[in-house]
């Protein structure tokens, strides 16, 4: 029996952005339209698909690589997380990128983020608040108390003018639909 297909990208690259290792969605997720699966060059190919969909322009300072980008017409979260490694050679990995299907047809949280000046977590309280997702379950995804996460609830209000959850949404649809 074969293992179950994974519904996240996932990819351990080494400090020049060549993947180290890989699981099969993460080259779907980056390989689209082309099946790189097939060809002999895979690696180079990834890398090049990670350096020109993952990695942000110059102008931003936070990260060197983007938090959502599109892959056709499905969107996708990037998260990366340093792995902190002791080994000797420098090809070891030492970035954990995972890529997570973002719901389709959402809002772009780049451009509410950028309009409300919301923070890097800020933004990703708002992106499962969004999915629908209840304090305590936004709490332990984000590895965080759930009075943290009505903190940054309470920010996001402050931010975008609500006074409840469910007014954030519809603020949030109705800048939107502006």
């Amino acid at each position: 029996m074969s293992p179950p297909k994974s519904a996240a990208g996932f990819l351990l690259i080494d400090s020049s952005l060549h993947p180290v290792l890989f699981n099969a969605e993460a080259v779907q997720i980056l390989g689209y339209p082309d099946n790189i699966e097939n060809l002999t060059s895979s690696d180079l190919l990834l890398t090049e698909k990670i350096r020109s969909s993952l990695i942000t322009r110059p102008s931003q300072s936070e990260s060197v690589f983007v938090t959502e980008f599109r892959s056709g017409r499905r969107r996708y979260f990037c998260r990366t997380s340093l792995v902190d490694s002791h080994a000797k050679e420098p090809s070891q990995a030492n970035i954990a990128v995972l890529l997570e299907r973002g719901p389709s047809g959402l809002v772009p949280l780049s451009q509410i983020s950028q309009q409300f000046k919301l923070t890097r977590r800020e933004r990703e309280v708002l992106e499962y608040l969004l999915q629908g997702m209840s304090t305590v379950a936004i709490a332990n995804r984000m590895n965080l108390s759930p009075s943290t996460v009505k903190a940054f609830l309470r920010l996001i209000m402050i931010k975008t003018g609500a006074s409840s959850r469910s007014t954030i949404v519809r603020t949030i649809i109705m800048t939107q639909q502006q």
